[in-house]
């Protein structure tokens, strides 16, 4: 996936988050879990996993005449992959424009505030011992 910022839609994203969660899985398992909030047929999952294939974002192994799908990337390489594409298209790559819309965009509590001023310094000080 390398260089491949794979942007994925929300049912790719639910999808995936089962893969992720479980490790692998097959169509069948997928839907099991989508249906009661979803309500979707096995066929539309395979064409989601197929694409997602075709992607390289997953993989398949044949077992027991069943296509078993596991992911090709961790949910934090698709997070970060997703989050530069965003920070790309609409903040022309611009990272302070992006926090300032996320600060101002909503309210945050006390503890939000203090775990991001706590990132950043811990940012600043993974650097400064480079």
């Amino acid at each position: 996936m390398p260089g491949d910022a794979p942007f994925l839609t929300d049912l790719q994203m639910a999808v995936m988050r089962i893969l992720w969660e479980r490790g692998s899985a097959t169509a069948a398992g997928i839907t099991e879990v989508l249906k009661p909030s979803r309500g979707l047929a096995q066929t539309t999952i395979a064409t989601i996993l197929s694409r997602l294939e075709k992607r390289g974002v997953v993989r398949h192994e044949t077992v027991a005449r069943q296509f078993v799908y596991y992911p090709n990337l961790t949910e934090p390489e698709a997070t970060r992959s997703m989050v530069s594409e965003l920070t790309e298209r609409l903040f022309d790559g611009d990272v302070t424009a992006l926090v300032t819309h996320l600060i101002s965009a909503r309210e945050f509590s006390r503890g939000d505030l203090a775990r991001v001023k706590a990132l950043i310094a811990e940012h600043e000080s993974r650097k400064e011992r480079r």
